[in-house]
Parts: structure tokens; C-alpha cells; sequence
């Protein structure tokens, strides 16, 4: 070969960048490929499952070999390597037994002390008679820039996304009506401006 003019310091380094750039390949492929086996016996989501990683959420479509597919919730599929996912903090909601709930509300600063006294209560009774909830708190958390505000903790003992969702707006429909017969009224941000005349003796 060194007769016919072939360079062969040039030719043996040329097979060992490919066999570098080979063996890279294949330890990418190998790593998706022993990924898929840890994502099939060690199960952290199958087929149908909703997930999110990292900023990433949606409804696994397909496991395969090397990728791992999602159709998110705009509808757009989203494909992952298997490596990327077994090295990834991965949310599973479909595996969730109940949902925890906080959400807050503020009241105005001219609400009286018999009043606020009462909200807690009164966000207890209308939770805990809504079926598939159970309550856990409410409490006159914090004083506002402009309100009084109360933090409530409860669960949905159901997974469903529509049913928090169609539980909540009960919620605040019936908060919104008990505080109307109350005379509570919710806050809103405000200002409140001190004028001086200056030229007053």
C-alpha cells in the first residue's frame, strides 16, 4: 500500500477516529437500548400514564427501543431518549391516590373580627359536605397589602383532573354565596391617597 502511494499513518488514523466515533454511537444506542429495559421490568410509567419532566408534561403514547413518545396537552408529540428519561425526575399522576389542594382568598380590611371568625368555619361546612373531598384547614393566614388573606388546604380523594377542577368551582361558587348573605366582601388591590393643601393657614 506504502508502494501505490496510500499514506498509511494517515489511513490507521482515520480507521481510529472512526472506531472512536463508532463506538460512541453505539454507546449511545446501547444506553437507549438498556434504558427501555429498565423503563419495561422497573415500570415507573406505562402506556397512557400522564407524566411531566421538567417543564415537559403529557400522556405516554409509546415506549420504543431508543425513545419514549408523549402527546402533550396542546397535542403535539414530544419524544424523549429512554437515557434522557431514566436520568430525569419524572412525575407520575396517574399513579396519584388523591389530589392535595391549596388555594387562598382575601378579604377587605374593613371585614369585622365576628366575621373573620366565622370563614373558617363556614369554608369547612361547605367542603366537607361536597362529596369525594376531605378537608384539612383554613386559617386566617396573613395581613395583605390591600386584604386579610386565608389559605385552605383539602384533598379530592380522586385522581381526575376535571373532577378537582368541577370540586373547586363548587367550592368557590358556595363561598361566594354564603359571603354575599354575610356581608363579607372579597379584596381587590387598592390605594388609598392622602391629599395635603399646602397653601391652607
Amino acid at each position: 500500500m506504502d508502494s501505490l502511494g496510500v499514506k498509511i499513518s494517515a489511513l490507521i488514523a482515520g480507521l481510529g477516529i472512526g472506531g472512536i466515533a463508532i463506538a460512541l454511537a453505539a454507546q449511545t444506542i446501547l444506553g437507549d437500548l438498556f434504558s427501555c429495559f429498565i423503563i419495561f421490568f422497573d415500570r415507573p410509567f406505562v402506556t397512557g400514564d400522564f407524566i411531566i419532566i421538567g417543564e415537559f408534561k403529557g400522556t405516554v403514547d409509546k415506549i420504543g427501543l431508543k425513545t419514549t413518545r408523549l402527546i402533550s396537552l396542546g397535542g403535539e408529540q414530544l419524544i424523549f431518549s429512554n437515557t434522557d428519561l431514566t436520568n430525569s425526575r419524572i412525575r407520575n399522576y396517574k399513579r396519584m391516590d388523591r389530589r392535595r389542594i391549596v388555594f387562598e382568598f382575601g378579604v377587605i380590611y374593613q371585614t369585622t373580627l365576628t366575621q373573620l371568625k366565622k370563614i373558617p368555619q363556614i369554608v369547612e361546612e361547605i367542603i366537607t359536605q361536597i362529596p369525594e373531598t376531605t378537608f384539612d384547614r383554613a386559617h386566617f393566614a396573613s395581613y395583605g397589602d390591600f386584604s386579610l388573606n386565608f389559605e385552605v388546604v383539602y384533598y379530592v380523594n380522586d385522581r381526575d383532573y376535571n373532577k378537582y377542577m368541577n370540586i373547586q368551582q363548587e367550592i368557590n361558587f358556595q363561598i361566594k354565596e354564603t359571603f354575599e348573605k354575610e356581608g363579607i366582601e372579597f379584596a381587590y388591590p387598592t390605594q388609598t391617597l392622602f391629599l395635603s393643601n399646602e397653601n391652607k393657614k
